[in-house]
């Protein structure tokens, strides 16, 4: 699966692609550090990326995720982000959970609102989700301001909801809604 917006190029990874994502992640450690759980010095290593791409493709064949990585257009091999649809639940729900995490060095260019809307009209259109909900510290003005400008609204706070960084973090619990299946 892949797809391609103005600047960039998102595709699906595979055990083959493990150098790129771990480049990408040694890269920004620092960066993604205060909004990601606690990372073990074993997670940046070639072998726990080529294991973490062989479960994100397990999830996607059962239907419980969708994941694409993001590559500027002219440098498909470089990566740059990821952005993630998981715990997708279908019956009445028709939800998933929204995760997305952009390099240090692309920041506030409209890279990741680019990305966004691409893999929403995805959930949307091709896999037929209803909800999209997007959980968000409080202090993550940079993600707040994304989700804003994509018309996601806040449906409450969640005290205490993730583990992050080595502390239990509150989480703004931020809402899309697929307005053509209402």
């Amino acid at each position: 699966m892949h797809m391609q917006t103005e600047r960039l190029f998102l595709r699906e990874l595979e055990a083959r692609d493990a150098e790129a994502v771990l480049d990408y992640v040694r890269r920004n450690r620092d960066f993604l550090e205060p909004w990601e759980v606690r990372r073990e010095e074993a997670y940046y290593t070639l072998e726990a990326q080529v294991e973490l791409l062989r479960q994100d493709a397990a999830r996607t064949a059962r239907g419980e995720q969708f994941k694409v990585w993001l590559s500027p257009a002219g440098e498909p091999a470089k990566v740059i982000g990821s952005v993630t649809l998981s715990n997708i639940v279908r019956g009445a729900f028709l939800s998933c959970h929204l995760g997305y995490r952009l390099d240090a060095q692309q920041a506030n260019r409209g890279l990741m609102t680019e990305a966004l809307s691409a893999v929403i009209r995805h959930a949307f259109d091709e896999l037929g989700l209803h909800r999209i909900e997007a959980n968000i510290m409080p202090r993550n003005a940079a993600s707040l301001g994304v989700v804003g400008k994509l018309g996601f609204y806040e449906e409450g706070l969640a005290l205490k909801y993730l583990f992050i960084n080595g502390r239990w973090e509150d989480h703004l619990h931020m809402v899309l809604r697929n307005a053509a299946m209402e």
